[in-house]
């Protein structure tokens, strides 16, 4: 006995390892392994229009956001990234002057929002938009709509026809909801009549791809569970109230 305690005091007493750290790629700060630079496209692409992204400081959080795709498959200058809860706001550097313009659209499913393929597209003749996006979850980006006046007073448009999210390992609300950057490289490609699509969306397959290849599942979303009865749990107030909106 007193030769198997004085094993176990002979472990215990050995200094602990510390764990292996993963390399983490300088350009999209993910593990390596996991890295969707090399999918990126080379050189970015430079469309006429740019992206004004308005996101909610809990969005820059989350491991599996797209937003950094687009900033990184545009060229510079080309997807702007503004963050707080409210919009503009002194540090908001510029957001103001092109809230004011007049080619600057809003892609938001407001009552007043038009079907984005009704809009001229850019030519010769019609100037480039400034394509604002807000990037957060339903609720987050209601608040920011609701408590920005100025966004209410810009051209609003929405989606209406697109293809299905390429987003399989995260839970979208409902059929009809696409990623921050799927959003924008479907509004790209219809604005200016060039597929922006399969270039910009590589990065997110390439991720989807490997962590499905890896034991990730494909999430269907809360609409295609709840309309075949496989939803786990009872429906929240407020997904509810949403899912009944659109």
């Amino acid at each position: 006995m007193d030769d198997e305690n004085e094993a176990w005091n002979d472990l215990v007493g050995l200094p602990a390892e510390p764990p292996e750290m993963r390399d983490i790629c300088n350009g999209c700060g993910r593990p390596e392994v996991v890295c969707w630079c090399k999918s990126l496209p080379i050189p970015p692409l430079k469309p006429k229009s740019r992206v004004i992204i308005l996101q909610h400081p809990a969005e820059e959080k989350r491991c599996l956001r797209t937003a950094p795709m687009l900033m990184r498959g545009l060229s510079e200058g080309k997807c702007l990234i503004f963050k707080g809860k409210k919009f503009p706001q002194y540090k908001h550097t510029g957001l103001m002057e092109i809230i004011s313009m007049p080619n600057t659209i809003l892609l938001y499913p407001s009552k007043e929002s038009v079907d984005l393929t009704t809009l001229p597209k850019v030519s010769n003749t019609i100037l480039p938009y400034n394509l604002i996006l807000i990037d957060g979850t339903w609720p987050q980006a209601k608040g920011i709509y609701n408590n920005a006046p100025s966004l209410h007073k810009i051209t609003q448009v929405k989606l209406l026809h697109h293809p299905r999210s390429e987003y399989v390992i995260r839970t979208q609300p409902t059929d009809g909801c696409l990623s921050t950057l799927e959003t924008a490289a479907e509004a790209l490609s219809i604005l200016e009549e060039i597929n922006y699509r399969d270039e910009l969306l590589r990065p997110l397959k390439a991720l989807c791809d490997y962590q499905i290849s890896h034991g990730a599942v494909i999430h269907h979303s809360t609409e295609f569970k709840l309309k075949t009865k496989t939803y786990p749990k009872k429906l929240g107030k407020r997904l509810n109230k949403f899912l009944k909106e659109d």
